[in-house]
């Protein structure tokens, strides 16, 4: 968990959780990873919570393999139990530029959602992922 900074900006907390895959462990993996998501996020013991009000989240995935199915199962969680998210896909200096425009759009069809592209290497897509989270942030 990383409490983060940035200008004048409210801070806030980034938590990295494990790969969404994770939880593909078996049935002990799958509640175990429930349970410390249901912790984190604060929703122990409620069948159907309301959305945490100070929640956002983003989901990473990676630009050269579109749609996986734990990227899908993650992004349905996520819709599911925070008020606000949104779709990161990393990676997109791997890529040729005719690949990467297909593939992000192959990620934006099949989760029915925009996509911030980025690379950490060139740092491309980079400011426009701040005011992704500011925006996530204040909306939160």
């Amino acid at each position: 968990m990383y409490r983060v900074a940035r200008g004048t900006a409210q801070p806030f907390y980034l938590v990295d959780l494990p790969g969404y895959g994770y939880a593909r462990g078996g049935a002990a993996a799958a509640r175990e990873f429930e349970a410390l998501t249901a912790g984190l996020f604060g929703l122990e013991g409620q069948d159907h919570p309301a959305y945490p009000a100070q929640l956002s989240a983003l989901l990473i995935v990676d630009t050269r393999h579109p749609g996986l199915d734990s990227d899908r199962r993650a992004w349905r969680w996520m819709m599911e139990t925070v008020a606000t998210c949104a779709i990161v896909a990393t990676k997109i200096d791997k890529l040729a530029r005719g690949q990467r425009i297909r593939a992000l759009d192959e990620i934006e069809s099949v989760f029915e959602h925009p996509v911030a592209a980025v690379s950490a290497v060139t740092g491309e897509g980079l400011n426009e992922l701040w005011k992704l989270i500011a925006r996530l942030t204040t909306a939160a």
